[in-house]
């Protein structure tokens, strides 16, 4: 005879399973951190490469709260995330480089950066050391969430 548990109860959580918040956790750490990072160097007037390994270990942190199995889908949504914040905290920085010449505030710039020009200033403020701290920050990525 089983005994059913009372219905005012909830279910126990499972493990491993990827839920709605699992998602919006990945989301958070994601865009929360290049947010982060975008102010602190737009504000510090620096690239602040090195924040890349310090995204890898929130995004490997997120996916650990939020219940993603071990294995190489984790170390790759790691990967990707990483790559994100890089991508999105590049583009506030040359967003806030250039608003203040545009007389822009720092949304209205982003949105009117185009491909062209941000790869260009991406690769004028990213010399050496910044590729090697992203290089670092996307292998951190990749071992921490595993």
């Amino acid at each position: 005879m089983t005994v059913a548990a009372p219905p005012d109860r909830p279910a126990p959580p499972v493990a491993g399973r990827v839920r709605l918040y699992s998602w919006l956790l990945l989301a958070l750490g994601t865009f929360g951190f290049a947010a982060f990072w975008t102010l602190a160097a737009v504000s510090l007037d620096r690239q602040l490469a090195w924040l890349a390994v310090l995204g890898a270990l929130d995004i490997a942190w997120m996916l650990r709260l939020g219940g993603w199995r071990r294995g190489w889908t984790r170390a790759a949504l790691g990967l990707i995330a990483t790559a994100l914040i890089v991508l999105v905290a590049n583009w506030g920085i040359v967003a806030g480089q250039l608003s203040g010449p545009f007389g822009l505030d720092l949304a209205s710039s982003a949105t009117k950066l185009g491909p062209n020009l941000f790869w260009t200033l991406f690769h004028l403020a990213n010399a050496g050391p910044e590729l090697i701290w992203t290089a670092i920050g996307l292998v951190v990525a990749a071992v921490a969430s595993r």
